[in-house]
C-alpha cells in the first residue's frame, strides 16, 4: 500500500519489482512495463565481465587483462578517466569495471563493451529469457539516442538477472561473490539514501533526463531482497529520486521485521533480553 500510494503521488511512471530471496515471493508494479536504462544498463555489462571470465577460453576478456586508455576512448561523465593521463594509464578490466560502478564512469564502461562484444552481452541476457533487456548503444553516443537506438529493461527482468548471479545460476561461487563484491561499491544512490547506515547493498542507479533508476540486491539480515526500481517521463527527477528512497526505505522495513521474526510475527528485540518475559 505505501508502494502504490508512492505511485499515485509520482508525476511520472513508476515500475517495481521485490523480490523475498528466502522464499520467492514477488512484489510487481508495472512490472513488464519497458524503461529506459541509463546507468543501470551496466549491470549486464558487469555479468558478461564475469562470464567471460569463468570461462576462461581464448578471445575471451579476463578480469586481469591490462588496457591502455586513449585519448579517443575518453567521452563525457568519465569521472576518473578524463583525469588520467592517455596513453600511461594502464588499468585491469576489473579496475575499469570498479570505475563503472563506484562512479559511473563511461569510458570505463565504453571500453568494456568493445572488449566484450555487445552482441555478448545480449548473448547472456538472451541465454535468460530476458527478451526485453538490451544493450543497444554504448554511453554517451547521441547519435544512437536520437536514432532510437536506447538501453531498456523492465523491473521484471532486472529482478529475474539479479536473481539468477545471487543463485549462481551464471556464475560460480568465487565470480558471484567478487561480482556482488564490485557492485556494492560505495557509490551515490537514491535506493541507498532509504537505508540504514551500515545495510550491504550491490546497486546500479541510472540517470537520463526524465529518468531516474535504481537495481539491486539489499542484504538485509536474515532476509536479502532484489530491488528494482525504474522511472521515466518525470517532470521532477528530484522527485523520482524520492520516490525511489521512499520505496527502499519501505521495502527494507518490511524485510529488516520478518527478518527479525518468529514464524509465528515474534520480533525477537537483540537489544532487550527482558523482552522475553510474559507480561
Amino acid at each position: 500500500s505505501r508502494i502504490t500510494a508512492i505511485d499515485r503521488r509520482l508525476d511520472g511512471v513508476l515500475g517495481v519489482a521485490i523480490l523475498d530471496l528466502t522464499s520467492g515471493q514477488k512484489f510487481l508494479l508495472h512490472g513488464d512495463e519497458i524503461f529506459p536504462q541509463a546507468s543501470s544498463i551496466k549491470i549486464p555489462v558487469l555479468a558478461e565481465l564475469y562470464r567471460q571470465e569463468q570461462a576462461n577460453a581464448p578471445g575471451k576478456a579476463r578480469l586481469t587483462d591490462p588496457y591502455t586508455v586513449r585519448e579517443a576512448d575518453l567521452v563525457p561523465d568519465s569521472d576518473i578517466l578524463l583525469g588520467l593521463t592517455p596513453g600511461v594509464t594502464r588499468l585491469t578490466n576489473r579496475d575499469l569495471a570498479t570505475m563503472m560502478v563506484a562512479v559511473s564512469d563511461n569510458s570505463a564502461t565504453n571500453i568494456l563493451i568493445d572488449r566484450l562484444g555487445m552482441e555478448n552481452v545480449n548473448a547472456l541476457l538472451d541465454s535468460l529469457g530476458l527478451a526485453h533487456t538490451r544493450l543497444r548503444r554504448k554511453m554517451m553516443d547521441l547519435k544512437a539516442a536520437q536514432e532510437g537506438r536506447e538501453n531498456v529493461s523492465t523491473p521484471r527482468d532486472m529482478m529475474t538477472l539479479l536473481e539468477a548471479l545471487h543463485q549462481g545460476k551464471v556464475l560460480n561461487k568465487a565470480l558471484t561473490a567478487d561480482f556482488f563484491k564490485v557492485l556494492a561499491t560505495h557509490k551515490d544512490s537514491a535506493l541507498l539514501r532509504g537505508l540504514p547506515d551500515g545495510v550491504r547493498a550491490a546497486t546500479k542507479p541510472g540517470a537520463l533526463e526524465g529518468v531516474r533508476n535504481d537495481s539491486g540486491i539489499v542484504f538485509a539480515k536474515n532476509r536479502p531482497f532484489v530491488l528494482c526500481i525504474m522511472t521515466t517521463y518525470l517532470r521532477n527527477e528530484k522527485q523520482g529520486e524520492q520516490a525511489i528512497s521512499d520505496i527502499a526505505a519501505a521495502a527494507y522495513q518490511h524485510f529488516d521485521r520478518i527478518g527479525r521474526a518468529s514464524p509465528y510475527g515474534r520480533t525477537i528485540s537483540p537489544y532487550n533480553s527482558s523482552s522475553d518475559a510474559s507480561r
